[in-house]
């Protein structure tokens, strides 16, 4: 499960990149319960999601030309540098060259060679977010790929993520874990092969929540769409797949009960 104690390759970080940040805010405010708090003048409309004070997420404007609103996931690395250059050489394109964002971290934005994109994060003062697998906040990625085998074996390359097929219905899927620690304690995320051609490969934010019916009630009469209605997964969860009014897909999850 994800947690805030992050090492190479552990989800740290996510943002949502908006057209209307103020739009969004109001959106993921009224779905979630979350406050929204700007990073100040200098930051260009970026901000976190907090709740309770701790941040789970953050929000800024798209910046790249020709961008469509998406939730973008970073993982954590020890050197952007090196792992954006190794990720480069695995059939990566760098995007962003790694570039330090003030003191609280340098980053990198890359499509991985499969079309998916995704960031890294090397921390400076922000280590990552403050609190993860707890209701209404982050509880797993998942990578929707046209070759779910090759992009894991790129990850495992630049990141070194471990992975282990699971029976899913109507697919294989795979689990993955980081680098260090009990491979199942250390499972963050999963790959599945990609459904809809038409969205082409990408990462997928789900959020913990205690009634995944009650969010996709929220989420449709704060102005979103639902992706794929609320359904029980055997020994995972009831999931939902919903879209913010600017068309940015994330899903929720209400864990099964464990044991």
């Amino acid at each position: 499960m994800l947690g805030t104690q992050f090492t190479k390759g552990s989800p740290c970080w996510i943002d949502l990149g908006s057209p209307d940040t103020e739009a969004a805010a109001a959106f993921y405010t009224g779905v979630f319960g979350w406050e929204f708090r700007s990073a100040g003048p200098d930051a260009g409309g970026y901000g976190f999601f907090q709740q309770d004070g701790k941040t789970v997420a953050a929000l800024g404007p798209l910046t790249e030309e020709g961008a469509r609103s998406a939730w973008t996931v970073y993982f954590h690395t020890p050197d952007a540098d090196d792992t954006a250059k190794a990720a480069e050489t695995a059939g990566a394109t760098v995007r962003l060259a790694p570039f330090d964002v003030m003191d609280a971290g340098r980053m990198a934005a890359l499509t991985d060679p499969h079309g998916a994109q995704f960031a890294l994060w090397q921390p400076g003062t922000t280590k990552g977010l403050d609190r993860t697998s707890s209701p209404h906040t982050l509880v797993w990625v998942e990578l929707h790929t046209g070759d779910p085998a090759a992009a894991v074996a790129f990850y495992r390359t630049v990141l070194g993520w471990r992975s282990a097929e699971m029976d899913a219905p109507g697919m294989k899927y795979q689990v993955l874990s980081t680098a260090d620690g009990d491979q199942q304690d250390a499972s963050f995320g999963g790959v599945a092969e990609l459904q809809d051609q038409a969205e082409g490969p990408r990462w997928i934010v789900y959020f913990d929540v205690t009634d995944a019916d009650a969010i996709v009630k929220a989420a449709q009469g704060n102005g979103g769409s639902v992706l794929m209605p609320a359904a029980d997964i055997p020994d995972v969860g009831r999931i939902a797949w919903l879209a913010d009014p600017f068309g940015a897909p994330f899903a929720v999850l209400k864990p099964a009960p464990m044991g």
